[in-house]
């Protein structure tokens, strides 16, 4: 089969920023959970993530669960980090060790699921303090209490929050400390103590760095960090980590000089958006051989100087070359520094290969 497109990963630098943030966090008495879906569960990186400390590794996808569980055997905890569908509760039971929930009908159902397979699951309650994904309301915490402690064998490891994912919303001291009070009173409700107050992602990392981290806090799941060493919620690449740890290669399929401007009546596009194009006279153009079907083309950035992505179709990316400094041919490749959320469709896709170097 093809190599090209392909993501070259460098793991030395992924197993330099894990380390880095399990060493980080465990000066405020922190632990990490590795965040894996950003990697599509990738086997070396999971690895790496769990020798540098992590001491668990989360997903939200069903198959990477069995992946994690079944195939790599791993001797650390493995969370489904997505609120389980009704659908896949018996997989989420056989190959997780716990799953974030929020919903009463889910914890009964992973509790009956639970008792059939005679086996323990751990859940995290997510609680929604603004940023309006997943989440419990804090008035819903006395009913969704009693749920929890008239179960037989699911039992509430802590409580968790999450920011930045769909409202932006960022963490802060006074949210952190309030999910500590919301901690507290589950507690009570209970009966038994939470081991664990998950304050969030990345984007929590910098309430650490700032030193305002409050003292409730004891778990967080990374991911992005870990990968990329960058925070998208905060726009920037976290200071003590390395970055460039993931380069995207393509191969140029098209070089040709043309108008800058399309020939003809404007229409809506393949994905039903209406394009816009500045004229800019006669350029040299190329075409990449990977298109939205892979990636997010917005999370991709050139690293040949001179080369400017000027948009994409499903499958190919057109490139504007005018100010490229060589001569470039077709076989050439040409590469890319990865975002986040181009990583997330990238190592999804079965038509993008992965070369590791270790």
């Amino acid at each position: 089969m093809g190599i090209y497109p392909r993501l070259i990963v460098f793991c030395d630098k992924i197993a330099y920023n894990a380390a880095q943030i399990v060493s980080l966090c465990r000066q405020w008495n922190i632990g990490v959970y590795g965040v894996a879906k950003g990697a599509c569960a990738q086997g070396d990186i999971v690895h790496v993530m769990v020798e540098s400390g992590c001491e668990g590794i989360a997903d939200s996808r069903i198959k990477n669960l069995y992946r994690l569980k079944k195939e790599m055997r791993l001797s650390v905890p493995v969370m489904m980090l997505r609120p389980p569908m009704m659908s896949e509760i018996p997989e989420v039971v056989e190959y997780g060790d716990s799953s974030v929930v929020s919903m009463s009908e889910t914890i009964r159902a992973l509790d009956h699921e639970s008792v059939f397979q005679k086996k323990d699951h751990l859940v995290l309650l997510m609680i929604d303090l603004g940023d309006l994904r997943e989440g419990i309301w804090p008035d819903e915490l006395e009913q969704i209490g009693k749920i929890l402690k008239g179960c037989q064998r699911v039992r509430c490891m802590g409580v968790g929050v999450n920011f930045g994912c769909f409202g932006g919303v960022r963490p802060s001291m006074e949210k952190l400390e309030e999910l500590g009070v919301l901690e507290k009173e589950l507690e009570s409700l209970l009966g038994y103590p939470l081991k664990v107050c998950s304050g969030g992602s990345t984007s929590s990392l910098a309430l650490i760095e700032d030193g305002t981290m409050p003292s409730n806090v004891n778990a967080l799941r990374i991911g992005e960090a870990i990968l990329l060493g960058t925070d998208s919620s905060g726009g920037r690449p976290l200071p003590f980590l390395k970055q460039q740890t993931v380069i995207l290669e393509t191969e140029i399929i098209e070089v040709k000089r043309k108008p800058s401007f399309p020939l003809g009546e404007i229409a809506a596009d393949a994905f039903g958006n209406i394009p816009s194009f500045v004229d800019r006279g006669v350029r040299l153009r190329a075409i990449s051989a990977i298109g939205k079907q892979d990636a997010r083309i917005e999370g991709l950035s050139p690293l040949e100087e001179g080369i400017e992505i000027l948009g994409a179709s499903s499958d190919h990316m057109v490139l504007d070359a005018e100010k490229y400094g060589r001569t470039l041919h077709v076989g050439d490749k040409v590469h890319f520094s990865v975002k986040y959320s181009a990583l997330l469709a990238l190592t999804t896709s079965p038509y993008v290969s992965i070369h590791v170097i270790k």
